[in-house]
């Protein structure tokens, strides 16, 4: 059995599209993969790279999406890793 995949989603504690990507992937995307979740007010350099791009979900250094969740491209990235 393989373990989880582990994908980072950058938020703002604020933005109210971050809540709503992060609220989608725990109630439709549970068990998946292992969300870890990154507020970029914590990290200048973190707030430099992703500030006007928020929500962005990553897996590793590849952007699946930002702004709001593209759900063709996150089930894709899962069927490719499988």
């Amino acid at each position: 059995m393989s373990a989880l995949p582990t994908l980072t989603l950058y938020i703002r504690e604020y933005c109210h599209l971050c809540q709503d990507m992060l609220a989608i992937l725990q109630q439709d995307y549970r068990g998946r993969f292992l969300l870890q979740v990154v507020d970029i007010e914590d990290d200048d350099d973190t707030e430099a790279r992703y500030g006007q791009l928020i929500p962005v979900l990553m897996a590793g250094e590849h952007e699946l999406c930002h702004y709001h969740l593209n759900r063709a491209r996150l089930d894709a990235y899962l069927a490719e890793i499988g």
